[in-house]
């Protein structure tokens, strides 16, 4: 798919999906951005790609429940009149140990990491059937892809990052015929937590292959490889630096 002229619906624009926006923008195409909360990182996204001469506009939805999710959709429609690519980012991520697992924080994870992408998908399908076809990307985990939890207290988002690639190998097969093709990026390290202290982030530079933190771009150039991709569909490729090697 070429992006000139096209429009992309990003959900969550924090620092990896700010880039994403910037790249898909200078590659022209318009974009709507979900946000929660955070509604001037929000805005200054769409303000980076109003610089690169594109349109844009920031929606204020939970992506977890329905209804906003339908909103989110009929916003981008009704600004730019179509809707060719939908990058599932929304997520969150933090431990818990399997004995202080609650209903409440399992229901958190699985709805925000995994339900989220169903919800948005669902309601993002029909605008991509008119317009001939589409692309939808989600996001998964380096571990969920190789097929591991590997590390404890991780319960409910290593189910719910499996699950996304359940999800999109099922939506592959659900779309195909329709032209829209469905695939997942996995991500290692590619940026550190705001919490994680120098040596902390040094460790896990060590553990991986190539020796360093993937960066933003990492994941913006295969968001990119998967956007204009005219013939894969089903799969979830690992941005990991070689981490799922040792």
């Amino acid at each position: 798919m070429d992006l000139k002229d096209k429009v992309v619906v990003i959900t969550g624009g924090k620092r990896i999906g700010r880039v994403v926006a910037q790249e898909v923008a200078a590659r022209g195409a318009d974009l709507v951005l979900s946000y929660r909360g955070s509604k001037q990182e929000a805005d200054d996204t769409v303000q980076d790609v109003k610089d690169r001469r594109r349109r844009g506009i920031a929606v204020m939805a939970d992506v977890s429940k329905a209804a906003d999710c339908a909103a989110l959709m009929s916003a981008a429609r009704e600004a730019f009149g179509r809707i060719d690519v939908l990058v599932n980012m929304a997520s969150v991520y933090g431990s818990t140990p399997f004995d202080d697992l609650t209903e409440a924080a399992w229901d958190r994870d699985v709805t925000i990491n995994l339900k989220s992408a169903f919800l948005c998908a669902k309601a993002a399908i029909p605008a991509m059937r008119a317009a001939g076809g589409g692309r939808i990307v989600n996001f998964s985990d380096w571990l969920a892809r190789s097929g591991r939890p590997a590390y404890r207290g991780f319960t409910s988002y290593f189910v719910a990052k499996a699950g996304v690639i359940a999800l999109t190998e099922s939506l592959a097969l659900e779309l195909a015929g329709d032209q829209i093709l469905v695939n997942a990026i996995a991500p290692g390290p590619i940026l550190p937590p705001p919490d994680m202290n120098p040596e902390e982030i040094a460790v896990v530079a060590r553990a991986t292959p190539v020796g360093r933190w993937g960066g933003e771009m990492a994941i913006a150039k295969a968001v990119l490889s998967l956007i204009e991709t005219d013939f894969m569909t089903g799969e979830t490729i690992r941005v990991d630096g070689g981490r799922h090697l040792i």
